[in-house]
C-alpha cells in the first residue's frame, strides 16, 4: 500500500537501505517502491530524474552525514586525538557495527562507478585528506599523515567486506579497535 511522504527528504533513508540491500542495479522501481512505501508517481514526483537521481540523493545525503560528524570535526578540532577517537565511534555506530554495507564503496566496485565517479571520488578523498589533517595536528609528518589516514580508511572498508563475507560483526569491532590504536 502506497504511504504519503510529506517531503524528499523523508525517503532519501528508506533508498539508502534499498541500494545497501539490493546494489544499484537490483533496486528495481518495483523493489523501491515495495521498500518505501511509495508508488511510481511518488517516486517521480521526488526525483524525476528517476533512480539515477534517487542514487545521487543518496550520495549526497551520506556525504552531508560524513562531513557533519567525521570530516568537519577531524579538520576543525582543536584535540585532534579526541576527534579521531570521535571519528571511530561514529563510524562504527554508521555502519552498525559492520553490518551495514558501504554503499559509496559498493557503487565505486560496481558497474555504475562511472555515473558517480565524483562522489565516490570525494568521499574518499575528503576522507583520507581530513583524517590527515588531524593526524598532522596530533603531531605527524604530512606524508606520514597521508598514509596513515589512506591505511586506515582502506582498513575500514576492507573490514567492512570481510565482517560481510564471514557474518561476523565482531570482525569489524576488532578492526576498529585495531584502527584507533594504530592512529593514536
Amino acid at each position: 500500500m502506497a504511504r504519503t511522504i510529506a517531503e524528499r527528504a523523508d525517503v532519501i533513508p528508506a533508498l539508502a537501505e534499498t541500494f545497501r540491500e539490493y546494489g544499484f542495479e537490483g533496486a528495481s522501481l518495483s523493489v523501491i517502491g515495495e521498500k518505501t512505501g511509495l508508488g511510481r508517481g511518488s517516486l517521480y514526483h521526488f526525483f524525476p530524474g528517476g533512480k539515477e537521481e534517487m542514487a545521487t540523493a543518496v550520495l549526497q545525503h551520506i556525504d552531508a552525514w560524513f562531513e557533519e560528524r567525521i570530516y568537519r570535526p577531524l579538520r576543525q578540532s582543536d584535540d585532534p586525538q579526541a576527534a579521531i577517537s570521535t571519528m571511530c565511534r561514529a563510524v562504527s555506530d554508521y555502519f552498525h557495527s559492520g553490518c551495514r554495507v558501504c554503499i559509496v564503496g559498493a557503487f565505486a566496485l560496481d558497474n555504475v562507478r562511472d555515473r558517480f565517479a565524483s562522489a565516490i571520488l570525494d568521499y574518499f578523498a575528503v576522507w583520507k585528506s581530513s583524517l590527515a589533517t588531524a593526524l598532522q595536528k596530533a603531531g605527524h609528518e604530512q606524508d606520514q599523515a597521508i598514509d596513515l589516514a589512506e591505511e586506515a580508511v582502506a582498513n575500514i572498508q576492507g573490514a567492512l567486506v570481510l565482517a560481510r563475507a564471514l557474518n561476523d560483526p565482531a570482525t569489524f569491532e576488532r578492526a576498529m579497535i585495531r584502527i584507533e590504536k594504530r592512529l593514536l
